[in-house]
C-alpha cells in the first residue's frame, strides 16, 4: 500500500461537469481496450486553460489552488490524454477531490 506524503489535496473548485464520461477508439469494443483515467478536476484544468484560453495563474485562481497544484493537474491531464490518443486507449472520466462551484457559491453566500 503506498503511504501519502505531504498535505492532502484541497479539493478543487470545478464550474463543469462532464455529462459524457468515456471516449474511445472506433471500431474496437471497450472490453478490448486498455483504459487511462482522468479525474474531474484534470478536465476542469484542460478546459479551462485550453478551450476557454485562460492563463494558468488565472485558471489557478478560478480553481482555488495554488498555480503550482494548478500546473500538476494541467501537466497529468495532458499526459494522460496524449498517452490514450498516441497508443488507442480508452479515455474515462471519474472521480477526484473537487467541489462544484455552484454549490460553493452557495455556501460562500450563506456565510456572509
Amino acid at each position: 500500500m503506498k503511504k501519502c506524503r505531504g498535505r492532502p489535496k484541497c479539493p478543487r473548485r470545478v464550474e463543469q461537469t462532464p455529462d459524457i464520461t468515456y471516449f474511445k477508439p472506433r471500431g474496437v469494443p471497450l472490453a478490448d481496450l486498455e483504459v487511462v483515467s482522468i479525474t474531474v478536476e484534470e478536465l476542469e484544468a484542460l478546459r479551462l486553460v485550453d478551450v476557454e484560453g485562460l492563463k494558468q495563474e488565472d485558471a489557478a485562481i478560478r480553481v482555488g489552488i495554488s498555480r503550482r497544484a494548478f500546473w500538476e493537474d494541467l501537466k497529468a491531464a495532458r499526459m494522460k490524454i496524449a498517452l490514450a490518443l498516441s497508443t488507442g486507449k480508452a479515455i474515462e472520466i471519474k472521480g477526484g477531490n473537487y467541489i462544484s462551484a455552484e454549490s460553493a457559491d452557495i455556501s460562500e453566500d450563506a456565510n456572509s
